[in-house]
This record gives structure tokens, C-alpha cells and sequence, in this order.
């Protein structure tokens, strides 16, 4: 029965010390200088992604109805951190913008649920291209490299 309690003790103490070393982590994250999302409550996911070079170009619902209300021309991409297809298509999505100089907005539907009506995305990941405060056009889901470039090149750099 000693056995049991001193087992079941240190087992205890491991659950603990992972707990909260996960949270020194998390708030180490959430107070550094890449986390766009001011002082929201995040879900874990998302704050796995806080120091991913893919998502660093994150913009606020209310950013982006500003920028579409003012008229500017934007590419907004939605996703969600919990989405294993856009875990698989930002890589090859941001890279290709880059190179192209192409400015996408990264908007997250986990922690702002709202958007899914808003912008009536069915699924993650969605591109939609606004131009003086409209919708122009839109692709859903991961496109292959050579049909992401014909994209842009037939909508957004044309």
C-alpha cells in the first residue's frame, strides 16, 4: 500500500510540473512582442502559433472592417490554428507571397468565431480579395503552388 501512495504521489507531482512549466511557457509567449491579439484570452492553439514565421502577419476583425470600409485593397486569409489544412497550406501560401509582394492579412476563426458568418466562410483555409470595400474574389481551400500563383496573378497582381 506504501507502494501505491508513493507511485501515485509522484505521478501526481509529474502532472503538476508539466502544468506548470506549460503555463511559464504560455505566458512567456503572451508577453512577448509577437503576440497581435493584445490581452484576449487565447486557446492553446493559438498560442502554439505565436512564434510561427507563418503567422505573423495577424490582423484584428476590426482592422480589417476598417481597411474594406476605407475602401483599401486587401487579401485576407482566413484560418484556424486548429485546421491541419491550414497547419499544411500557409507554408507554401505565405512563401509564394512573399516573393510575389503580395501583403496577406491573416485573420484567426478560433479566436474570433464571428467571422465564420460575417464573411460566410464555409471552411478553413479561405482567401478572399476585397477591392474598394468589396469581394472580388475568394478561393476555399489548399490550392496546389501552380494554381495559387494563377491566382494571384489573375487577381491580385493583375
Amino acid at each position: 500500500m506504501k507502494k501505491l501512495l508513493i507511485i501515485g504521489s509522484i505521478i501526481v507531482l509529474l502532472f503538476a510540473a508539466v502544468i506548470v512549466l506549460t503555463n511559464m511557457s504560455n505566458n512567456k509567449k503572451l508577453s512577448g512582442a509577437n503576440n497581435p491579439y493584445g490581452d484576449k484570452e487565447l486557446q492553446q492553439e493559438t498560442i502554439d502559433q505565436l512564434d510561427d514565421e507563418n503567422y505573423q502577419n495577424i490582423m484584428l476583425p476590426d482592422e480589417l472592417e476598417k481597411k474594406i470600409a476605407a475602401g483599401e485593397d486587401v487579401n485576407a486569409y482566413f484560418f484556424g490554428p486548429d485546421c491541419i489544412h491550414c497547419q499544411a497550406f500557409t507554408p507554401v501560401l505565405m512563401p509564394i507571397a512573399d516573393e510575389l509582394g503580395i501583403d496577406i492579412a491573416q485573420l484567426n476563426v478560433l479566436e474570433y468565431p464571428e467571422l465564420w458568418d460575417k464573411y460566410n466562410i464555409e471552411a478553413t483555409p479561405t482567401f478572399i480579395r476585397f477591392e474598394d470595400g468589396k469581394e472580388v474574389a475568394r478561393f476555399l481551400g489548399a490550392l496546389e503552388e501552380a494554381d495559387l500563383r494563377a491566382f494571384f496573378d489573375a487577381e491580385v497582381l493583375k
